[in-house]
């Protein structure tokens, strides 16, 4: 066992510090998992973690002395610059991402995607393809399970599709996917990061390690220079890459490769996800038809531009997993008809200033909630009706008086949920939930 008498300490317990900790004991390391939280809270996860034979410290006890640990592994919702990981960094212990401490135990090629917006439905749709096509894959990383529970399942592949997140390529050495996916950039996570360089620079981390032996698939809007790997390029919206929209269909180097109007995506933004995906593909030598077989089968994850009811002649779109301003104007560029929109959450910082003249333009009312619902009213005010809610209920109240008959009222919050909610998932939930009650 590679770490047999080795103390290990993991830096949060979320779902991949508990996973990286299962692996590193598994490995024979004497194990603790170190977390600021409250530990009533995390009795539970304590409960479970000794039953593996691994220790757990919680709260202010977390930040006491690194007490001879060889190692340290960082979950991604732990920032670097917290104390907790300043605490063994400034010891100079070796302080390792999870992903990269799974992808040490692997052995097997990997294909990662990142990007601000469409990570999960790209990890899918390339899941999707691969598996459809017989190449034997899982989806994993910041989608689904954690990539040391890849390692620990013991299932063997011929290639892991991870999604990757700015947090996860903080953490990494040597990690160097075969397949670099760039889907797109926007600003993001400013409440984390000290300015929109920083995250940009934590997610070209992705191309760091790569060679001319491997691939990188990347949005041609996007500026990305000196990348040593083989680059394939994609843009629903441009024309010059690789891969382009004609007329509803997906076209590569002027052949027809997948009519988009097949699938059961939609908007402009899906159909760069796809394109990604297909191109990934590509890479692994799939052929087109049987990619495209492949695809027409895939149903989107639920809370991204999902129709969640329709009433009285209003449709009600689902996307609460528009957590940044990207995400939001992508949502309102893929409609057909101007909105009723309903935005607002967390203040992470998001300059929603800068989205006004896009608003004012594709809605005809906006309805703002959460930590932000002021700012939102202020900067909008100029271009578009706004009005301020207290809960979800009262949004989707003022915003169904606003909508006449005909028209799609959108739940595109533009920022994340921890004002209110507990994740864009819950948030979701309740929104269709309370449309229920209509």
């Amino acid at each position: 066992m590679r770490y047999s008498r080795k103390q290990i300490v993991v830096l949060g317990a979320g779902k991949s510090g508990i996973a990286a900790a299962r692996l590193a004991r598994r490995e024979g390391a004497e194990v603790c998992v170190r977390d600021t939280g409250d530990g009533e809270a995390l009795a539970e996860t304590e409960a479970f973690l000794r039953g593996e034979g691994i220790a757990m410290v919680t709260g202010e006890r977390a930040l006491r002395e690194t007490g001879g640990c060889d190692l340290a592994v960082i979950s991604p919702g732990v920032d670097h610059r917290s104390a907790l990981a300043r605490l063994f960094l400034d010891a100079g212990v070796e302080v390792l991402g999870e992903i990269e401490f799974a992808d040490r135990h692997m052995g097997c090629p990997v294909i990662a995607i990142t990007g601000t917006n469409g990570k999960t439905t790209t990890t899918e749709l390339v899941a999707g393809v691969l598996n459809g096509c017989g190449q034997r894959t899982v989806a994993a990383g910041n989608y689904g399970l954690a990539y040391s529970d890849v390692v620990l399942s013991g299932e063997s592949y011929d290639i892991v599709t991870l999604e990757v997140s700015s947090f996860q390529l903080e953490g990494i050495v040597d990690f160097r996917p075969r397949v670099s996916v760039w889907l797109n950039f926007a600003p993001d996570h400013l409440d984390r990061y000290a300015g929109i360089e920083e995250y940009r620079e934590a997610k070209l981390r992705i191309f760091e390690n790569q060679t001319s032996e491997d691939a990188a698939v990347v949005n041609s809007r996007d500026s990305l220079e000196g990348l040593k790997a083989r680059t394939l390029t994609f843009s629903a919206f441009t024309t010059g890459a690789d891969f382009v929209l004609d007329e509803g269909r997906i076209v590569y180097d002027e052949e027809l490769v997948c009519d988009f109007a097949k699938t059961r995506l939609r908007g402009m933004h899906n159909a760069e996800n796809l394109m990604a995906a297909l191109a990934v593909g590509h890479l692994q030598n799939l052929s087109w038809e049987a990619m495209s077989e492949a695809v027409q089968t895939y149903t989107p994850p639920p809370h991204r531009c999902e129709l969640a009811a329709r009433v009285g002649g209003r449709d009600y779109i689902n996307d609460s997993k528009a957590t940044n301003l990207h995400a939001l104007e992508q949502s309102l560029l893929s409609l057909p008809e101007p909105v009723v929109l309903i935005a607002g959450g967390k203040d992470k910082g998001l300059p929603f200033r800068d989205l006004a003249e896009t608003v004012g333009k594709r809605a005809t009312a906006v309805v703002a909630i959460g930590e932000i619902r002021n700012e939102i009213v202020r900067d909008w005010s100029g271009s578009v009706v706004c009005q301020s809610a207290e809960s979800l209920e009262m949004a989707v109240e003022m915003a169904t008086k606003a909508a006449a008959p005909g028209q799609t009222i959108l739940f595109s919050p533009g920022t994340s949920s921890f004002d209110m909610f507990n994740g864009y998932e819950e948030r979701g939930e309740c929104f269709k939930g309370v449309l229920t009650k209509l």
